[in-house]
């Protein structure tokens, strides 16, 4: 984008998804997913076979599979991949990271806000990997894919620098953290969370923490990339009133 540079923040706000085929894929692949070995995660069972399911998308809903008699799914389109470029180091868009990427947190979805860390000149916003639904933790490692078409707005907020990606909606404020373990994923996510409500909502920090305890929710967005990416959401309606 032009006039960013190191230091600033993009927001993204997600206006619109479009589904452009009447039908998903999703997979299970034999060494990726959160149940089975993987390069990171040695067993010496064998990998799961390999599998693939197509899921007709209607008007009313996405259907996992004709052979099974349960309800519809409801569509609730998101992209599992936004970021910008990092530092000095070229990433898999495979992973998460400070950076944004692929947290695949249902929460990128329309009518959200992202906000993304900018770390080079242009900060070099990329997004994709666009998804009907899928349920938290996306636990086999794919949820149902699609093409899509998005329509996104994006704004430069100058000098105001993040640490980590945060999205904002109608009922909450998030921050995102990709680590393992998980629980230091969380630790990223909800000092971030704190430090938000501190510097921008008039919160102590101590009161934040305390707080965060008793109101705050968590998303476990992905446990099957390279990072394990946790949203820690603050519900809107307990922030301090101007």
């Amino acid at each position: 984008m032009r006039g960013a540079e190191a230091g600033d923040t993009l927001a993204v706000r997600n206006d619109d998804i479009q589904l452009t085929r009447d039908y998903a894929v999703s997979c299970i692949i034999p060494e990726f997913g959160g149940l089975c070995g993987t390069v990171y995660t040695r067993v010496l069972n064998e990998p799961l076979d390999q599998r693939i399911l197509l899921h007709p998308i209607t008007d009313e809903g996405m259907v996992h599979d004709p052979n099974l008699n349960i309800p519809l799914i409801p569509i609730e389109p998101f992209y599992g991949t936004i970021g910008t470029s990092p530092t000095t180091q070229a990433i898999s868009t495979l992973s998460p990271g400070f950076h944004g990427g692929n947290m695949d947190a249902a929460d990128v979805c329309a009518g959200n806000t992202i906000y993304l860390p900018v770390n080079i000149e242009g900060a070099s916003l990329y997004l994709g990997d666009g998804h009907v639904t899928q349920g938290d933790a996306e636990v086999c490692g794919v949820a149902p894919e699609v093409p899509t078409t998005g329509t996104f707005t994006v704004e430069l907020i100058k000098g105001r620098r993040i640490e980590t990606q945060r999205i904002e909606g109608d009922e909450f404020i998030m921050s995102v953290g990709s680590a393992r373990p998980m629980e230091d994923a969380a630790r990223i996510a909800f000092y971030d969370l704190i430090s938000w409500l501190v510097a921008d909502h008039g919160f102590e920090r101590i009161a934040a923490y305390q707080l965060c305890s008793q109101v705050a929710r968590v998303r476990v967005a992905n446990m099957v990339d390279v990072l394990y990416s946790i949203v820690a959401k603050f519900p809107k309606w307990y922030l301090l009133e101007a």
